[in-house]
């Protein structure tokens, strides 16, 4: 019965609720569809009667899915994106469609992403941009479970990304170890003279972090999290004002407002570069071209800062 219902599904049905469920309401979803208000509604009333099931709880506003209807939600974009797959193999001459779902790790989404994506929506306007941020472990995981096309990740220098993946360096940074001059901390100093002290950091999951948090084991150190931050911003300005000692890429560093109350401390044994990478697995063909562009761009910013 599943198969025979799929069969018998149309696809511009599947569209029309999911741009409903993007937008939160029937007249958006009609504006971005160019149709008319009563067309969106046939649509979503239509694919309801063919599954028989409540897709859409119409006590909310704006509107949201059911239970139900988040599930078909999901494994409806999944089916337009796998045919907008075989589309582009049919016509490879044509620019490319659907979606390109691109996961970005945080503080590279705030310093690097804005241009790479007025570059693609010019070149490519058919292409919806699906942008995802997570640390780089939980996004690599998502490529692999095909949920993402294709992630930005950042690892330490020493570590590389998994040999199953397609995997392209853009950027390299160095690590800078960051102090309020009021805790009195010498300029030069070893791990073990921090052991003591706070640090400043992202949440678990955060390269920077796991990278701190290893160099610190090996040496039978503790790591202490003083105050768990999101965003630079906020970390450095905590760290300025003595809550602890912070990391940060040596880019992020000379464009905060908080770099001239911060002392950068020189760690003999914590001398780390982080790589950022563009990872993913094999691309269908419609997605070849954009994803070589991002690349470029992002290549070209990282190099600019």
């Amino acid at each position: 019965m599943i198969i025979q219902q799929a069969i018998r599904m149309n696809t511009r049905d599947i569209s029309a609720f999911i741009a409903v469920v993007d937008t939160g309401s029937i007249v958006q979803a009609a504006a971005t569809l160019h149709l008319t208000q009563p067309g969106v509604t046939r649509r979503v009333q239509s694919l309801e009667a063919l599954l028989g099931l409540e897709l859409l709880d119409r006590q909310c506003k704006p509107l949201r899915p059911t239970a139900a209807g988040y599930e078909v939600y999901q494994k409806g974009r999944q089916l337009l994106h796998a045919q907008a797959d075989l589309l582009a193999l049919a016509h490879s001459d044509v620019d490319p469609a659907g979606e390109l779902r691109l996961g970005m790790p945080p503080f590279l989404a705030e310093v690097a992403l804005t241009a790479p994506v007025d570059c693609l929506r010019e070149r490519f306007p058919r292409l919806s941009l699906r942008i995802h941020a997570g640390w780089s472990s939980s996004l690599l995981e998502q490529v692999e479970q095909g949920l993402l096309d294709v992630t930005a990740a950042v690892y330490s220098e020493n570590t590389a990304p998994p040999s199953a993946m397609f995997a392209h360096p853009f950027s390299r940074q160095s690590i800078k170890v960051v102090a309020s001059p009021s805790l009195g901390l010498r300029t030069r100093v070893a791990l073990k003279d921090l052991a003591g002290l706070p640090w400043v950091l992202s949440q678990s999951g955060c390269g920077m972090r796991s990278t701190l948090r290893r160099e610190l084991e090996a040496q039978g150190l503790p790591c202490h999290v003083g105050v768990e931050a999101f965003g630079v911003d906020l970390q450095l300005s905590l760290v300025a004002r003595g809550a602890g000692i912070g990391l940060v890429t040596a880019d992020l560093l000379a464009a905060s407002a908080y770099r001239d109350r911060l002392k950068v401390l020189s760690v003999s044994d914590f001398k780390i570069h982080v790589i950022g990478w563009l990872v993913h697995r094999a691309l269908p063909p419609r997605l070849e071209a954009p994803v070589a562009l991002l690349l470029q761009q992002l290549k070209e910013v990282m190099a600019k800062r």
